[in-house]
Order: C-alpha cells, then structure tokens, then sequence
C-alpha cells in the first residue's frame, strides 16, 4: 500500500461532465446527483488523499460491486455504493466526503457457479484484502457460510443469510506518522541473533510491563522488554504472525483459541487483539522503540493460504470477490480445492494480481511500517508454479529483483505438505532457510544416538551441504534447536513423549518424533542429579547453537529454561501454558546469564559467525587450516573414527590465522578449541600444540557455567572433559616477529 495522494481520474462514460458535483445517467436517459466518483484503480484497498477516500478491488469475474459503509462502532450499515468504474480487472470509485475512520466492506455480485470455480454471494459482507485496520472479532455463525449448512447439495446450495453482523469491517487509516530519529538498523546476516517469540505469550505475564499493555504491541514496545531484549543480547526480533487472524469455529466450540495466528484474515491489517489503542501507530511505535534499541524486527507471515478453508469453509473476503483467481482449484474440478498446505486451501501466486497483492502487503510492512525482514510460512508454496516448486517461479523473482525486498531478510520455511514440498537448501541466492536437519541431528547428538557424529560435525560448519552453491553464505543456513512448533528447550530434556492433553484431541495432534529424552524420570523431578544433567545438557544445545556456522535462532524463553508442561503442539494455548513465565528459578537466572555469555562469546570472536563456509583446507604460507578436527588424543581425525557410529566426542580447532586478509576484522584472527563430548562417561583430553602459539585459555565451560574466563592449559597436557559437556578454549600466541601474521 502506498501513502501517495489520490486524485480523481477523468469521469467515467456514465459521468455527466461539467458538473460541480458528479451525476449520473440512467437507462432512461435521466440523470442525478452522485456521491462516488470514477477515482482510479490503483492502489488496491482503500486510500485517504487529505481531500476524500480512493477504493479500489480486484474482482475479473464479478458483475457489480457494492461498498457497503457503516456506523462507527460496525453494528449498522448505513448505505450501499455502487463503485462505478471497471478497470483492467479492477472496481473503483472515489468518496469525497469520506475521512479516515470510515468502516466499510464490500458485497460482490457474480455467479454461484461453484463446480466452474465462482462462489459470488452479495449476501456475504466481505473484508477489503488490501484493508490496513480491521474493526471487530469475527463472530462464528452459520450466515457465514455462502451455502445453506445442511442442505442436501451441500455447498453448491446459495444461502441467502446476511453475515455483516458477524463478520469484522475494515477501516479507512491515515498512515501520518511521525518516525522522528528512527532509522533501519540492517544487522549484517552473519551477525543476526534471531530472537523467536509471540506478540502476547512474551509479554502477558512479564511483571515488568504495565498490565494495560501486556499482550500488545504496546508490550513488546515496553522500555522494560527492550531492556532486557537489548542485554540478552539478540540482534533481530521475529514475531509469529501479527497479520489479523480469525480464530477457528472448532477450537471455540472447546473454548480453545488460535493463539498462534496461522489463520489469515488479512494481509496488511494487524491483529486488533494485539493492539493496545486503536491506531496502528501503535505497531509503528514499536518498531521505533526496538530500532533505537537496536534490535530488527522480522515478521512471521502466511502468504500460503487463509482462514476460509476448502468448499465446506466461509466466505469471508477472497473466496467471495474472486474466488476463481485467488486459489489453486482441482483443474478438473473447480468446486475443490488444492491443498498443499494442510489448511483446506492455497493462495494462486500464479497469477498476476494475487502475486501484487502478496508483494504489496510485504512493501507495506517494509515501507510504511519499517520492518527489517519476514520469516515465511510453508514457503515452498509460494514458489510453486502448476508444474510445482520453481526457485525461478513468479514470487521468487519479484522478492529478488524488487529494490525494497531484495534489501529485506528473507527467511524460508523451506516445506510445504505437496509433492516434492521439502526444500531445505533448494531456495535461490538472498533467501535464509530454516534448517531442520540442524534441529533433528543436533537433538540426536546430545542424546547420544549412534551415527551422528559426522553429520554433526556438517551442521556444526554451516550444513554446507545444503547450502555452498550459487554464492550462497553460511548464514543462509536459520539454525535452531527449538522453535514455537515443538518442545521448548526445557521440556525437549524433560520428556521424553508429548504431553497435548489440553489441546483437546486425546494427545493425537503434534510430532511424535521429537528426539526428545528425559534423562530418566518423565516430567519434572526433585533428583538433583537428573535436575543437574538436564541443565547441562539445555546449556550443551544453547553453546551448541550460538557456537555453530550460520544464523541462530532462540526460541523466546529457552534462554531461562520455560516450560510448556510437555506440550510440543502449543498453537490453542491461550494459556499459561503458551506464554512465558517470567517468574524465574535461581536455575532460570543460572541458565539466562550462561545463555548472555553465549552469545557475548558469539559476538567476540567472529570465526563462529563467519561470512565464508569452512574448507578445512591446508594454507601453505601460514601453515593452519581454518578448521581442524581433533580426537581426544589430540590428532587429527581420520576416516575410521569418523565412520565409528560409536563416536561421540570431537574437537574443533578454528584458526582465524587462515582467513584471507581482505575479510578480516578485530578479533577475527583469533583461534578457538571447542571441545565436545557427548559421551555419558568423561573423557581425557590431550590438548593440542598450535603453532604460534604459547598456551590455551578458558572461555567457557557448559558443565561448569559460574567458572570465571581465564586460566591457561599447556599444550599436550591433559583436560579432563566430563560426560556430556562442550569447552571452549582460546589460543593465546606466541608474540614473536616469526610468528606476527
């Protein structure tokens, strides 16, 4: 959506010229007075030009669309308004006695046509879809349904029923806004800390921010949150989906909610139960307050699919202004729906308009709003043309060559659940991609599976594998061990099977392969020694991910050990069980100063946040590799310990000395000795000679995390690593001129 001012075209055939006001023609030939104007047909939605209001949508296969205004609290329409003009595909008209405020919707007059793809029912008020506020909850009541529930032909009946009551209206904005001192902060990728959280479970029962703001982006915005945002030390917010979302009939029939929000009711509208005040500069505030704590702010969105379903779903807004164009139809049967998504239906970004308004709604959010990236929802889809996944396809190509997206954080959810939907590494050059493969193996490792040692060891570096072609970077690779879909960090060594009880499906719904472990008891425990693993092993995957090449991602809370009692499917939750509890333990304050260490540590030393993938390569003039692979006997290793499934420690040596020069930047030249041992049983560990070098300094210790930096290690002596536990060691060089490189 753009701010431009609006000017009224040149009258329509059906306009009168000359006249002061507009006045129209009818079939008699007579002719009268007119509120609407022909305006234009860009842009789509609604637009406030300081003197009146331009409405414009697109509909290729209606035959007359009616803006439907209402009173300001949405309980009365008060007249209908024939938009006048038809423009390559597009119904528009202007209002010059409109004003920001004004609550609308349309009714859209077409053919019920549903086994020939057309679900037209003026009966239905529907949202605007390039509508930048919406006004209201969505009330479930069968009027929603464009066919009679219950009638014999099912929905190739028409219902006649009229949902305005129950459905939100969209209202007009003025987007002023005065952004002062703030800037986009743009933290290079190699750099980027993702900080995963919700907009309400962060905030709802942090004692810190104001009760009234709790929820809200007024939250997140609270000087409290960015405070402690700022000192954990995270570079970039995501925020799960913000786009206003409609909760499902059948989780409030169990009184449940969609608290996650992958249910789309709009595209450019925020959600009106996350907003503290009524203006959506409240959104833009907080994007300011995080930029001047220097923070991005990414969002999760769902450009995939909406919340109306398949066939049998309601009409809300797409489905009833063009339902034809906006989603992929069964070729051969138009009254179904393709449904690569999982949810019923799949947005057709195919075609040129739905594809405008996918790509005008992120322009918007980086535009107008000021955010600094998106995380997408079963990507996979969007890249897929009928002939499926194109990494050349349609939205593909707009995001890269488009001068505002190509500048933005691009982040892929690399699967979708269509054929050939698993995609992870196949996104093309200035894409991210969630990397489960890191997830599932760095799981499996710490838990001590056999055979995992070499692919750890990959995942470690960067998963160049997936991700070293086409000029591709390591932090192309979004490396998490938690995410909002799956256990928290807590319960992943906490129990060993789910635990949705609450969810209402008798434990049916979520991932049972999870490669999870309890360490021996199921649930919590007041065994110290089993309390005391667990810890460790948090602390294990924390150093882990920050430790590893590529961009990680924390899972809000994980850095204090939250819980969600063993709910890995959480996305109902509502509830305790689905926000964070900020009432922390003196084991939640040990784990949040280790996991700000971390980080600190990440920071400090960029060989663990390279911009080049690693290669292990011998570098005849300095005479160091950038990476070493190191038994506990203090050699390199070979092929027959690699091929062990029955090894399970490793060391890594990272030689900052290897870098070329031209990329090198303070700290970078460092060298670093992780040592990792996911062996149940200590290890005795020769510490390697390196030359240049005079000794080794600790840095970090994951089964000792008070232990103070310091302390030096000679070379070929021997440090006892215990089980299931990782080192960090930093070479301390030899200052001779020799040795000066």
């Amino acid at each position: 959506m753009s701010s431009t001012p609006i000017h009224p075209g040149a009258p329509s055939p059906g306009i009168v010229a000359g006249e002061s006001e507009p006045r129209v023609r009818d079939d008699a030939g007579n002719t009268h007075r007119s509120r609407v104007r022909e305006g234009l047909p860009y842009p789509l939605g609604s637009s406030w030009d300081g003197l009146g209001v331009n409405f414009a949508l697109f509909s290729a296969n209606a035959t007359k669309v009616e803006l439907c205004l209402f009173s300001d609290d949405g309980s009365e329409e008060l007249e209908r308004i024939e938009l006048p003009e038809f423009t390559d595909e597009v119904w528009h008209g202007y209002l010059p006695d409109a004003r920001p405020g004004q609550l609308y919707g349309y009714r859209v007059h077409g053919p019920y046509d549903p086994e020939n793809g057309h679900r037209f029912n003026p009966n239905k008020l529907l949202i605007d879809p390039c509508a930048c506020q919406l006004v209201g909850e969505l009330q479930w009541d069968d009027a929603l349904y464009g066919y009679t529930i219950g009638h014999e032909d099912g929905d190739l009946s028409f219902d006649e029923r009229d949902s305005a009551p129950f459905i939100p209206k969209c209202r007009v904005i003025d987007p002023a806004f005065t952004w002062g001192r703030s800037r986009e902060i743009h933290v290079p990728w190699d750099r980027t800390v993702v900080y995963e959280a919700h907009v309400r479970g962060l905030t709802m029962q942090n004692p810190a921010v104001h009760e009234s703001r709790r929820g809200t982006f007024s939250g997140i915005g609270d000087p409290a949150m960015l405070d402690y945002l700022r000192h954990l030390g995270i570079s970039s917010l995501e925020l799960m989906p913000i786009h206003a979302f409609a909760d499902d009939r059948h989780l409030q029939e169990k009184g449940l909610h969609n608290y996650w929000g992958y249910n789309t009711l709009s595209f450019f509208a925020p959600h009106p139960n996350y907003m503290a005040t009524e203006t959506i500069s409240e959104f833009k505030q907080m994007v300011a307050g995080c930029h001047a704590a220097g923070i991005e702010v990414i969002l999760d969105v769902v450009y995939n699919h909406t919340a109306e379903g398949n066939e049998m779903g309601p009409t809300l807004s797409w489905k009833g202004i063009d339902n034809a164009n906006y989603y992929r139809l069964m070729p051969e049967e138009k009254r179904y729906y393709i449904n690569d998504t999982g949810t019923g239906n799949t947005l057709n970004l195919s075609h040129p308009r739905v594809l405008q308004m996918v790509t005008d709604s992120l322009r918007y959010w980086a535009d107008e709003m000021r955010v600094d990236g998106f995380r997408f929802d079963l990507a996979t889809i969007l890249g897929r043309e009928p002939h499926g996944f194109d990494e050349g396809g349609g939205f593909l190509d707009s995001c890269r060559q488009d001068p505002v997206l190509s500048q933005c954080k691009l982040i892929a959810e690399p699967w979708d659940c269509g054929p050939g939907g698993y995609q992870v590494g196949g996104f093309p050059p200035g894409w991210a991609e969630w990397n489960d493969r890191f997830r599932d193996n760095v799981r499996a490792f710490w838990k001590g599976d056999e055979g995992q040692l070499a692919e750890f060891a990959t995942r470690l570096t960067g998963s160049a594998d997936l991700f070293n072609h086409r000029g591709r970077k390591p932090y192309a690779s979004v490396n998490f061990v938690t995410a909002h879909d799956g256990f928290t960090l807590r319960d992943l060594v906490t129990y060993n099977d789910k635990h949705n009880e609450a969810n209402g499906e008798d434990n049916n719904d979520g991932h049972d392969n999870n490669h999870a472990w309890n360490h021996g008891v199921e649930g919590e425990t007041d065994d110290r020694q089993i309390r005391d693993l667990r810890l460790r092993q948090m602390r294990n995957m924390l150093a882990t991910l920050l430790f590893a090449q590529g961009t990680p991602m924390i899972l809000a809370g994980d850095e204090f050990g939250r819980t969600q009692g063993g709910n890995n499917n959480a996305y109902c939750q509502d509830s305790e069980i689905g926000w964070v509890n900020w009432d922390l333990s003196e084991e939640g304050d040990s784990l949040l100063d280790f996991t700000r260490h971390l980080i600190t540590l990440r920071r400090r030393y960029p060989m663990l946040h390279r911009s080049r993938f690693l290669t292990g390569e011998w570098n005849d003039e300095l005479g160091v590799r950038d990476v070493s692979w190191i038994t506990p006997e203090g050699e390199e290793m070979e092929v027959g310990y690699w091929e062990d499934p029955a090894s399970r420690a490793i060391g890594v040596l990272l030689d900052g000395r290897a870098q070329p020069t031209g990329i090198r930047r303070a700290g970078s030249h460092s060298t670093l000795l992780m040592l990792i041992n996911a062996h149940h049983e200590p290890i005795d560990w020769r510490l390697p000679a390196v030359s240049c070098g005079k000794h080794w300094v600790f840095r970090l210790d994951t089964a000792e995390p008070s232990r103070k930096e310091g302390g030096h290690f000679e070379f070929d002596t021997h440090f006892e690593l215990i089980g299931r536990s990782l080192v960090l060691l930093e070479l301390v060089r030899d200052d001779s001129d020799a040795c000066r490189f």
